[in-house]
């Protein structure tokens, strides 16, 4: 019988929210939110499931020893402590990643990791007369250290590599959005598939391809080939097939369009070529299209949401660009809600729409504004109120 234990997600600035709602909904236990990262306790089975199916987390780390250290001898002599057989052989190969926030720690984190690397040979050596190989790209166990303030916490690292990496995107274009800032974005404008949905500047068609996923409850890392858990001592491949299964059996069939426009040739091509990839040619369409010269050519609601030039990689006059969005927006998507995220809060202005909401998230090492236009049919008409002020209908 499997027993819970207690794991992390991390996650970007921002998410954190988002993340633990996908957690509770998936079923974990002992939610609790912190600076980039949601802790929960769950089963090996849940693992599994965490790292199949999160939209949100960066990676899942399993804790395998926590406590205090005040400088690098503490931590060499606590992951000493660690009984390492437990999870990797002599014979096998492992990496290190680190993390550290520490005034106690003056040396930087890849010294941290090549200590925490000594000492985990070191420990084999001894114990065993050899030890494990170091190997970043492909190790049996991925091991993370953090250090905050005092404490020490040693991870197993069940995902690998970052689980923005999905599997299908096989064209990029010039800075391409994270996929998990894009699962983010999406649910956080609270799109669930029941509604239109539009990316007019969609680039390599990630925006897309993760609300395709998000309207039809498809498992967000189904098209990825390797988990590090699949290399563990304790991997249980039948139970890891029961969940996958139990996950895809939730699929269901959106009917609602999903639309993605670019005016480059090359982008239009890039995403389809993405969205061929991942399956969801029956549920995307990308067409080539100048957004400044579209309409809104559907019936019904419709969520529009996208990631324009910031203006770090293109030069072009953002003020221009971003007041060409809103009068775009204002005069052809009537009837629409849309999102766009920036990290050039001056030309936001330019947009000439009120904002109905803004949330701080970033892209990358950019501070950004991912903001909210609520677009109405026709104008919006005042009344007096009964006091001489004005309220908008």
């Amino acid at each position: 019988m499997n027993r819970d234990f207690k794991m992390t997600a991390t996650t970007l600035f921002g998410l954190e929210g988002v993340l633990a709602d996908e957690l509770k909904k998936l079923g974990a236990q002992d939610v609790k939110e912190a600076v980039r990262s949601v802790s929960f306790r769950g089963d090996k089975g849940f693992m599994y499931k965490a790292n199949i199916a999160l939209r949100t987390a960066v990676r899942i780390l399993k804790p395998i020893k926590t406590c205090k250290v005040y400088d690098e001898e503490d931590l060499y002599e606590a992951i000493q402590k660690i009984k390492w057989e437990n999870y990797l052989d002599a014979e096998g190969t492992f990496a290190i990643g680190a993390v550290v926030n520490s005034k106690n720690f003056t040396s930087n984190s890849h010294y941290i990791s090549l200590k925490s690397k000594d000492a985990i040979a070191d420990y084999f050596r001894h114990k065993y007369h050899k030890r494990p190989n170091v190997d970043l790209k492909y190790p049996d166990v991925k091991v993370h250290i953090h250090i905050q303030k005092d404490w020490l916490t040693v991870s197993l690292d069940s995902s690998g590599d970052s689980l923005h990496k999905r599997g299908y995107r096989t064209a990029t274009n010039i800075a391409p959005i994270n996929e998990v800032l894009a699962a983010g974005m999406i649910l956080l404008s609270g799109y669930t598939g029941d509604e239109n949905f539009i990316d007019p500047m969609c680039g390599s068609g990630t925006i897309l391809i993760e609300a395709a996923m998000i309207a039809n409850n498809i498992p967000a890392n189904i098209n990825r080939k390797l988990f590090a858990f699949e290399h563990w001592k304790d991997y249980d491949e039948d139970l890891y097939f029961t969940i996958q299964d139990s996950l895809l059996k939730k699929i269901r069939s959106s009917h609602f369009k999903i639309m993605g426009f670019d005016k480059a040739p090359s982008a239009v091509q890039k995403a389809k070529a993405n969205v061929i990839s991942a399956n969801l040619e029956e549920f995307i369409g990308v067409h080539h299209v100048n957004f400044f010269n579209s309409t809104k050519e559907v019936f019904g609601n419709t969520t529009i949401l996208f990631n324009p030039p910031y203006g770090e990689r293109l030069n072009i006059d953002t003020h221009d660009f971003y007041k060409k969005i809103g009068d775009t927006l204002k005069h052809n998507y009537p009837g629409s809600t849309a999102w766009l995220i920036t990290s050039d809060t001056d030309a936001l202005k330019s947009v000439g729409l009120r904002t109905s909401k803004r949330i701080a998230l970033k892209n990358a090492d950019l501070d950004c504004k991912f903001v909210k236009y609520e677009l109405y049919e026709g104008t919006r008409k005042f009344k007096p109120r009964k006091n001489n002020s004005e309220e908008e209908e």
